[in-house]
């Protein structure tokens, strides 16, 4: 068994407590504590052990990062029947929403994320400068528009997730036609750093008021780091009804942030249009639903939706938030 290869007891229980795109999870308890592990179901061992010393690294470095525990031979990863896991300590905590924190808050986790931007660089190997990576291209998103309505208006019997389907992805296409010139030139990316890749209320565990983990790293790359700070930012600060930013939050976040490390205004101007284009022509929900099949997402779609009408409204109040 698995969990006899690790210094933590004999296993008292055992049960699944999540289950996402690129790792299962349980919780195992022994007579020795609570653990978590971890079971990869899309990674190569390679990157799971960069993954596992940048973990290593940071909580050195005293950021509330959880790095796994070695088995009695010293190993982080361990194959089993082809498959691939990982052991962690149990941390106790609970998850806060955006709307939940105050100014204050807001400040602390943008000055977490930062540090995680400044101590990753000096822990891992450099990067290239710039990454250029390809923004969207509107004519694919109009071809990708098309076939999306010809899948809804082909369901026999459309339901409200339909209708509402229909109307949103008419209205991208009108917005995209209408803003199709400012797409992002390739060569204006942002700086490169390295990014969490998925820093989120339900990545982030709270004792008190205080930030006491950043759990799942499997997303950790080499990419513009400022356009985490406001992909982090839509998702803490969107509201999950109307699809508006909460923008005082926004501004509370982005100065805990630059207390930190301030990339400079032209970096946040850039990644702030960037993720808008991003956003404009992002229909990754409504190809999981009607293409893949895959409802899970669905809860998501309406808020998400929304948002991009409203940001394109406030184009110039929502830079101003981030600009601080």
């Amino acid at each position: 068994m698995t969990i006899d290869r690790y210094r933590i007891g004999e296993a008292v229980s055992f049960r699944p407590v999540a289950e996402g795109l690129l790792n299962r999870g349980y919780e195992v308890v022994t007579t020795r504590g609570r653990w978590f592990l971890k079971h990869y179901l899309d990674q190569r061992p390679e990157t799971i052990r960069f993954q596992h010393r940048a973990t290593q690294r940071l909580a050195a470095c005293g950021l509330p990062a959880v790095p796994p525990v070695a088995d009695r031979r010293g190993r982080t990863v361990l194959a089993r029947r082809g498959r691939l896991f990982a052991l962690y300590p149990w941390v106790d905590g609970t998850h806060r929403r955006g709307a939940e924190l105050d100014a204050r808050g807001c400040a602390r986790v943008g000055a977490l994320l930062g540090g995680v931007h400044v101590m990753l660089p000096r822990l891992l190997p450099p990067v290239q400068q710039p990454l250029l990576v390809p923004t969207a291209d509107p004519h694919e998103s109009l071809v990708t528009i098309e076939r999306l309505l010809g899948r809804i208006r082909a369901r026999p019997a459309g339901d409200e997730f339909d209708r509402l389907a229909e109307l949103r992805t008419i209205e991208r296409r009108a917005m995209l036609l209408r803003h199709a010139h400012r797409r992002p030139s390739d060569h204006e990316a942002p700086r490169t750093g390295y990014v969490h890749g998925d820093f989120h209320p339900l990545n982030l565990l709270y004792q008190g008021d205080e930030p006491a983990a950043i759990i799942d790293w499997d997303r950790l790359a080499a990419l513009p780091d400022t356009e985490e700070v406001v992909r982090a930012a839509l998702i803490f600060f969107t509201d999950a009804i109307s699809g508006t930013l909460d923008l005082d939050r926004v501004r509370a976040f982005i100065r805990g942030y630059r207390g930190v490390v301030d990339p400079g205004s032209t970096q946040l101007v850039a990644a702030v249009h960037r993720l808008w284009w991003e956003r404009l022509n992002d229909f990754w929900m409504l190809t999981r639903h009607y293409v893949e099949n895959d409802p899970r997402c669905d809860p998501l779609f309406p808020a998400s939706a929304a948002l991009i009408v409203w940001w394109t409204l406030a184009y110039d109040e929502v830079l101003e938030a981030f600009l601080g």
